[in-house]
Protein backbone atom coordinates (compact mmCIF):
# COMPACT_ATOMS: atom_id res chain seq x y z
CA UNK A 1 0.00 0.00 0.00
CA UNK A 2 1.31 3.45 -0.93
CA UNK A 3 1.55 6.28 1.54
CA UNK A 4 2.37 9.97 1.43
CA UNK A 5 5.62 11.26 2.90
CA UNK A 6 7.87 14.33 2.95
CA UNK A 7 5.05 16.59 1.92
CA UNK A 8 5.19 20.37 1.68
CA UNK A 9 1.75 22.01 1.79
CA UNK A 10 0.47 25.43 0.74
CA UNK A 11 -2.80 27.10 1.61
CA UNK A 12 -4.54 28.96 -1.21
CA UNK A 13 -7.99 30.42 -1.75
CA UNK A 14 -10.11 28.23 -4.03
CA UNK A 15 -10.99 30.05 -7.26
CA UNK A 16 -13.70 27.47 -8.01
CA UNK A 17 -15.56 24.81 -6.06
CA UNK A 18 -12.82 22.32 -5.13
CA UNK A 19 -14.75 20.74 -2.24
CA UNK A 20 -14.90 17.34 -3.98
CA UNK A 21 -11.49 17.57 -5.67
CA UNK A 22 -9.20 15.76 -3.21
CA UNK A 23 -6.35 13.92 -5.01
CA UNK A 24 -6.71 16.05 -8.18
CA UNK A 25 -4.08 18.42 -9.62
CA UNK A 26 -4.38 22.18 -9.10
CA UNK A 27 -2.92 25.24 -10.79
CA UNK A 28 -3.09 28.95 -9.99
CA UNK A 29 -5.40 31.18 -12.00
CA UNK A 30 -4.66 34.81 -12.94
CA UNK A 31 -5.82 35.93 -9.48
CA UNK A 32 -3.40 33.48 -7.75
CA UNK A 33 -6.31 31.26 -6.63
CA UNK A 34 -6.37 27.47 -6.84
CA UNK A 35 -8.33 25.88 -9.69
CA UNK A 36 -8.18 22.45 -11.34
CA UNK A 37 -5.30 21.91 -13.75
CA UNK A 38 -6.25 20.61 -17.18
CA UNK A 39 -5.11 18.47 -20.07
CA UNK A 40 -1.31 18.39 -20.37
CA UNK A 41 -0.85 21.50 -18.17
CA UNK A 42 1.60 22.10 -15.36
CA UNK A 43 0.59 22.12 -11.71
CA UNK A 44 1.30 23.75 -8.36
CA UNK A 45 0.47 20.49 -6.61
CA UNK A 46 -2.29 18.11 -5.58
CA UNK A 47 -5.41 19.10 -3.65
CA UNK A 48 -5.12 17.59 -0.17
CA UNK A 49 -8.10 19.41 1.38
CA UNK A 50 -10.60 20.96 -1.03
CA UNK A 51 -12.89 23.89 -0.37
CA UNK A 52 -15.75 25.82 -1.89
CA UNK A 53 -14.87 28.87 -3.98
CA UNK A 54 -13.55 31.72 -1.84
CA UNK A 55 -12.44 29.47 1.02
CA UNK A 56 -8.97 28.21 1.92
CA UNK A 57 -7.84 24.86 0.52
CA UNK A 58 -4.65 22.88 1.08
CA UNK A 59 -2.39 22.00 -1.84
CA UNK A 60 0.45 19.50 -1.43
CA UNK A 61 3.31 21.19 -3.24
CA UNK A 62 6.06 18.58 -3.12
CA UNK A 63 6.93 15.06 -2.10
CA UNK A 64 5.22 11.71 -2.48
CA UNK A 65 1.47 12.22 -2.82
CA UNK A 66 -1.70 10.32 -3.63
CA UNK A 67 -3.49 11.17 -6.90
CA UNK A 68 -6.62 9.95 -8.68
CA UNK A 69 -6.08 8.28 -12.07
CA UNK A 70 -8.01 9.36 -15.15
CA UNK A 71 -6.85 6.34 -17.15
CA UNK A 72 -4.08 3.80 -17.16
CA UNK A 73 -0.89 4.86 -15.34
CA UNK A 74 2.20 2.68 -15.61
CA UNK A 75 4.54 2.23 -12.66
CA UNK A 76 7.78 4.30 -12.97
CA UNK A 77 6.42 6.26 -15.97
CA UNK A 78 6.07 10.02 -16.30
CA UNK A 79 2.69 11.36 -15.16
CA UNK A 80 0.67 14.15 -16.78
CA UNK A 81 -2.76 15.65 -16.17
CA UNK A 82 -5.99 14.94 -18.09
CA UNK A 83 -8.84 17.39 -18.73
CA UNK A 84 -10.46 16.52 -15.36
CA UNK A 85 -7.31 17.15 -13.27
CA UNK A 86 -6.51 13.44 -12.91
CA UNK A 87 -3.24 11.54 -13.42
CA UNK A 88 -2.51 9.81 -16.74
CA UNK A 89 0.59 8.55 -18.53
CA UNK A 90 2.36 11.53 -20.10
CA UNK A 91 2.04 11.81 -23.89
CA UNK A 92 4.34 13.74 -26.22
CA UNK A 93 4.18 17.46 -25.40
CA UNK A 94 2.42 17.01 -22.03
CA UNK A 95 3.99 18.70 -19.01
CA UNK A 96 5.47 16.07 -16.69
CA UNK A 97 4.07 16.55 -13.17
CA UNK A 98 5.32 13.39 -11.50
CA UNK A 99 6.61 9.84 -11.64
CA UNK A 100 4.35 6.91 -10.71
CA UNK A 101 5.30 4.75 -7.71
CA UNK A 102 2.61 2.24 -8.67
CA UNK A 103 0.34 1.33 -11.57
CA UNK A 104 -3.26 2.47 -11.66
CA UNK A 105 -6.46 2.50 -13.69
CA UNK A 106 -9.27 5.03 -14.11
CA UNK A 107 -10.64 6.09 -10.72
CA UNK A 108 -7.90 4.42 -8.67
CA UNK A 109 -5.83 6.44 -6.21
CA UNK A 110 -2.07 5.84 -6.51
CA UNK A 111 1.18 7.31 -5.19
CA UNK A 112 3.43 9.53 -7.31
CA UNK A 113 6.44 11.73 -6.65
CA UNK A 114 5.57 15.29 -7.68
CA UNK A 115 7.89 16.90 -10.22
CA UNK A 116 7.22 20.60 -10.69
CA UNK A 117 9.97 21.41 -13.19
CA UNK A 118 7.44 21.93 -16.03
CA UNK A 119 9.38 19.87 -18.59
CA UNK A 120 7.50 18.54 -21.61
CA UNK A 121 7.38 14.80 -22.28
CA UNK A 122 9.31 13.84 -25.43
Amino acid sequence: MAVTQSRDNRTLIAGADLSTSQFLFAKMDAAAKAVLAGDGEGTIGVIAVGAEAGNACTITHSGKVMVKCGGAVTIADDVAIDAAGKAVNAASGDIIVGRAYEAGVDGQIIAIELILAANAHA
